[in-house]
């Protein structure tokens, strides 16, 4: 016997090539995969927009140049309609004066559809509770001046806007109005 080890075995020229094409091709067809699932679930590109709730109220777009109405929106940029909608009864409560209290008449604007409006009415007993609340925090002084009744209005809207976001799932208030005002 000779002490003399044996030379190794030489792979085949196919067998050196094929390890690398097959690697290649799997990565090529796993990210070629991936990439199409990204794109048409949404993840990237495609032109897919955010999913929307076809239950949630719309903006409601302005109309053109020369058509009816010509109101600007209640955010003042022109670009959305405004729908106007007056709370039915005044609103009376005491003041945290002691022997004072107020009373004010609201309307609300909304730059969305009809859903908004219609949400204010069937909800109407729940956001006077809330209205009623905020203007029972109030004092007679505070809500004299300007600034006072302007962090008031703001406080309403936001009073509203959660009421209707717990009954309904959506808020949509963008302005709250005083239409009568009077403090005893």
């Amino acid at each position: 016997m000779s002490d003399t080890p044996a030379p190794p075995k030489k792979k085949g020229k196919l067998a050196g090539l094929l390890v690398p094409v097959v690697g290649a091709l799997v990565l090529l067809g796993g990210g070629a995969a991936g990439g199409w699932y990204a794109t048409t679930s949404g993840l990237i590109g495609g032109g897919h927009g955010p999913k929307v709730d076809k239950n949630k109220p719309k903006l409601v777009e302005r109309k053109g140049a020369g058509e009816t109405p010509t109101q600007t929106d209640a955010d003042g940029d022109g670009h959305y309609e405004t729908t106007y909608f007056e709370m039915k009864r005044e609103f009376t409560a005491n003041l945290t004066d002691p022997n004072r209290y107020i009373q004010v008449g609201i309307g609300v604007a909304t730059n969305y559809d009809k859903r908004v409006v219609d949400a204010v009415e069937k909800n109407e007993p729940a956001i006077r509770s809330a209205v009623l609340g905020v203007l029972g925090e109030q004092s007679a002084d505070r809500v004299a001046t300007v600034a006072g009744k302007e962090e008031l209005q703001r406080r309403l809207r936001a009073a509203i806007n959660k009421t209707l976001q717990d009954k309904v799932g959506f808020g949509g208030i963008s302005q709250v109005y005083f239409t009568s005002f009077v403090i005893q």
